[in-house]
């Protein structure tokens, strides 16, 4: 392949290890803090931040940062910023801990008697003196921590074993090309390949200077007004204006309302057009079709003085749940029909078992071992954790030998020959439902199942860095570690600062009661007396969905047009408009405006770099403002 690394290095130095505690110590608090306050993440800010900064000051050390550093340190900042899923909980796994504290204590669990059936092993239980006291360090708390601790460390046995081994298969003996690998990899080797490049100042710091204006009005005001207010000071309510309840009356059951954070303006410019454009519409089509669905009488859950969040979750009980369903079920089926048009036409391996010199590869065996430790691990956790016996044996064998290794490689392939995969909706919560298993501990135990297709694309992108591949497991043993330390740091002393939601975390407090509502909707449907499936999934709804999107993804396809409007647009129909209005208003001035202006190129390649310079203002203000009050609330804590 064109663009093989002429020697192989190691990433993996002291610089890369001062930056790891760097990031972990200075900017996992101010990413937990921001995704609580504001529903933003710092990933991309953390990594632009730590590689400029440490790429800057080697410079003038005349020690400049190889590109097997960067790419070592860009992985690291990566790994450890990540904030997961819509609630933006950033600060390692112990995030997950944060949400099943609130999972026991919310109304909505304690209403509907699931709260209290929440096992020992998953949080404590309600009335803890462990959650009363908003501490980690407590003694209810250390099977959880034990089992995330081990769950963290198969987790990535498990990724690492299969990956290489797909990585292997794909890349060395197929030679399929991988073509997004390299645009990954270059764009992770931008500082490496310019000695100076002012223009990347100029963009961050203007980025910054934005950041650090919005982010004082919306996050440093309400922290530290709250100081001395019983009430916290805001300007701009977070993370949104929500119009629902006034326009009741005119459209019931819909939901209208508008993000404050201008971070989403950026997003919108940043992400490809048609994309947004296609999820703005589909979340117009919920807000146009609810109040005529309404008069139908096919929803029936809405009552007036509904919130956003309620309606939205009304609706989905009433109808959309089954929209969404045939509308996944279709993207995976017409993903999978991509994928093996473009497999048509290869017939075996053209290319060789024999890795490149000094690329840091290990014996085949270690990896399966890996994969199969890992896979052994999560089976005998779950024999040990579930109550109920019902859950087959054949399930969790299925799931970890055969299941997860078959669409985890059909899926390396799809990306190594196209750069897209697809994934099959419900499977798990299929096979939770079709087991006949009662009782809530299910869908919190460590199911062996998992799609690792895109990891084959990670090693190849490693390959193309000149990173040898000891050098990410290296990095990896660093990673673990430092999340888990910080992250019990950092979010005890948060959690310290009031509950989490509240209204200290405005986007918690808002946001968070959708995601408790899905999730004890599905927890329901394995305990007696709960919802039923077929009360649910209507399946004329969902298959009228499955062929409508079928249909449109494959017309499409037909006629060469892009085929991201009806991804975004299937994204938009299951997202409030709140967020997307935003976003779509980002996107066409980046389009109609900024593109016109600068050319495509130039601002493709500006874009990134202001969003991320945005980000990372918005993030110093966050961890000033962390900053600020915990010193001001320790001393007031004080006897003298």
């Amino acid at each position: 392949m064109s663009g093989e690394p002429v020697q192989f290095e190691d990433g993996m130095s002291r610089r890369v290890v001062l930056g790891a505690f760097f990031i972990g110590f200075l900017m996992m608090p101010g990413a937990i803090y921001m995704g609580l306050i504001a529903g933003s993440s710092l990933g991309p800010a953390a990594e632009w931040v730590t590689l400029i900064l440490f790429a800057e000051v080697a410079r003038r050390s005349f020690a400049p940062l190889r590109r097997q550093e960067i790419y070592t340190l860009y992985y690291i900042a990566g790994g450890l910023a990540h904030a997961a899923g819509g609630m933006m909980l950033a600060g390692g796994p112990f995030g997950g801990l944060i949400w099943n504290q609130y999972l026991v204590q919310s109304q909505v669990g304690q209403m509907l008697g699931l709260a209290q059936q929440l096992p020992a092993w998953v949080v404590p239980p309600a009335g803890s003196p462990a959650l009363a006291a908003r501490t980690f360090f407590h003694p209810d708390w250390l099977v959880p921590i034990a089992l995330l601790v081990v769950g963290q460390v198969l987790a990535r046995a498990e990724w690492f074993g299969l990956g290489y081994v797909l990585f292997r298969l794909t890349a060395d003996a197929e030679r399929l090309p991988f073509p997004l690998a390299p645009v990954a990899a270059q764009g992770a080797m931008a500082l490496a390949e310019s000695e100076a490049q002012t223009w990347r100042w100029r963009v961050f710091a203007s980025g910054m200077g934005l950041g650090l204006v919005f982010g004082a009005v919306l996050v440093g005001l309400p922290a530290l007004s709250g100081l001395i207010a019983s009430r916290p000071l805001v300007l701009l309510p977070v993370p949104w204006i929500d119009f629902t309840r006034d326009l009741e009356h005119v459209l019931p059951t819909a939901t209208l309302g508008i993000g404050t954070d201008m971070g989403l303006v950026l997003a919108g410019a940043v992400l490809p057009f048609w994309v947004v454009a296609g999820a703005f519409a589909g979340s117009l089509v919920q807000v146009a079709a609810n109040p005529f669905l309404y008069h139908l009488g096919l929803l029936t859950r809405w009552r007036p003085g509904m919130d956003a969040v309620s309606t939205h979750f009304a609706n989905d009980l009433d109808l959309w749940l089954s929209v969404y369903i045939g509308a996944g079920a279709a993207v995976a089926l017409v993903g999978l029909w991509q994928a093996g048009r473009a497999l048509h036409g290869r017939r075996g391996a053209v290319g060789s078992w024999t890795p490149p010199p000094g690329r840091g590869d290990f014996p085949l065996w270690i990896g399966v071992s890996l994969y199969v430790f890992a896979a052994c691990g999560y089976i005998a956790l779950c024999l040990v954790l579930l109550e109920d016996d019902r859950f087959p044996l054949v399930f969790l064998l299925g799931f970890a030998f055969v299941l997860t290794p078959l669409v985890s490689y059909a899926n390396a392939r799809m990306v190594g020959l196209t750069g897209q995969s697809a994934g099959i909706p419900l499977v798990r919560e299929g096979a939770f439902l079709l087991s006949g298993y009662r009782g809530v501990d299910i869908w919190f135990a460590p199911i062996p199942y998992g799609d690792h297709g895109r990891r084959a694309q990670f090693f190849r992108e490693v390959e193309l860095t000149g990173t040898k591949f000891t050098s990410i497991a290296k990095a990896e043993l660093l990673i673990l570690p430092i999340a888990l330390g910080c992250g019990l740091l950092f979010w005890t002393v948060i959690w310290k600062m009031g509950p989490i939601p509240s209204i200290v975390f405005p986007y918690a407090q808002q946001y968070w009661h959708l995601f408790a509502l899905r999730q004890f909707m599905w927890l329901s449907f394995t305990t007696e007396g709960g919802l039923r499936f077929g009360e649910v999934i209507h399946p004329a709804w969902a298959a009228g969905s499955f062929l409508l999107t079928g249909g449109a993804l494959w017309g499409l396809a037909g006629w060469g047009a892009p085929l991201a409007g009806v991804y975004g647009f299937i994204r938009g129909l299951q997202s409030l408009p709140h967020l997307l209005i935003p976003e779509m208003l980002g996107a066409c001035l980046g389009r109609y405006w900024l593109q016109r202006r600068l050319g495509q190129e130039e601002w493709s390649r500006r874009a990134p770099i202001l969003l991320a310079g945005f980000a990372c203002g918005q993030g110093l203000i966050g961890m000033a403002a962390v900053g600020v009050v915990l010193i001001v609330r320790a001393v007031a804590q004080l006897p003298y």
